[in-house]
């Protein structure tokens, strides 16, 4: 997918966000809140920065994303579908016995998923790992990494993000999603970690910071991350978890909810609105 016009991206986003709800209404209750804070992101890698092909899901020289965490996966389930990796119906299936679509991201079962994660921390180092691999045997390929702000209190993403510098891997983008809200309430609550962009410039990064909800902003951010360069990039995206359905960032405890039938209907039915007033 080639999207160059920022409304369409745009309307993508609002279509992720309501396959990841159908994914989640199917089932009846799912990680809904940092899935939701990330589908701009996805349409942004998915409608104009990575490369892929929905046919040959393991073509060496494609662009990888891993999702470390990986209890977004309905959003990344919804973009994969969207895109023709597989029948847009099997969303229905998520998280039910001998689906392909597990509660969190596995490359085994999945068309398009290009690493397992779900144990926070560990995606990281396999992005890491990726982005090496690719680098060594000269392959034109990015690999880009979300990680949670919680997932970050973990001590291995801080080593993966110190390896990835220290090897120059200017393939590597990783996208920190700072939605300010973890499993167990506020990041700054949980355990604060000050401020991201000086943080990942220390280890050193080519960081900035942009509104993670923004699709423009993003464009401008990943755009930048394709000169390459002996500097892995960072982009801090300031999001707002459950971005898109406002009774569910509005909700404090949002990381996972259910979703009934009348939820579903409404918030599918503005954000069709939403995706058809983009389109034009």
């Amino acid at each position: 997918m080639n999207l160059e016009n920022m409304n369409e991206i745009k309307a993508f986003a609002a279509k992720i966000r309501i396959a990841t709800i159908e994914a989640i209404h199917a089932i009846g209750q799912g990680h809904i809140g940092g899935a939701l804070s990330i589908a701009d992101v996805l349409a942004v890698l998915y409608g104009r920065e990575m490369r892929y092909d929905p046919k040959n899901p393991k073509w060496p020289d494609r662009d990888k994303l891993v999702t470390s965490k990986g209890h977004a996966g309905p959003a990344v389930y919804g973009t994969l579908a969207l895109l023709g990796f597989f029948p847009y119906e099997e969303l229905k299936t998520m998280n039910r016995p001998g689906t392909n679509l597990p509660s969190h991201t596995d490359r085994n079962k999945t068309p398009g998923v290009d690493m397992t994660t779900g144990s926070l921390g560990q995606g990281t180092s396999l992005a890491a790992g990726l982005a090496l691999g690719d680098k060594l045997k000269g392959r034109p390929s990015r690999t880009f990494l979300i990680v949670g702000d919680g997932e970050s209190n973990e001590g291995q993403c801080w080593e993966a993000f110190a390896f990835a510098a220290a090897k120059k891997l200017g393939n590597l983008v990783v996208l920190l999603d700072w939605n300010k809200r973890q499993l167990d309430g506020y990041t700054d609550d949980v355990l604060p970690m000050g401020d991201y962009v000086k943080k990942f410039e220390a280890f050193g990064f080519d960081t900035v910071k942009v509104n993670g909800n923004d699709v423009e902003e993003l464009a401008a951010a990943l755009e930048r991350t394709r000169k390459g360069g002996d500097k892995p990039y960072a982009i801090v995206m300031d999001t707002v978890k459950g971005a898109g359905v406002p009774e569910v960032a509005e909700k404090k405890m949002n990381h996972s909810l259910p979703v009934n039938d009348e939820q579903y209907e409404r918030w599918t039915a503005q954000l069709r609105a939403e995706a058809e007033a983009w389109e034009g």
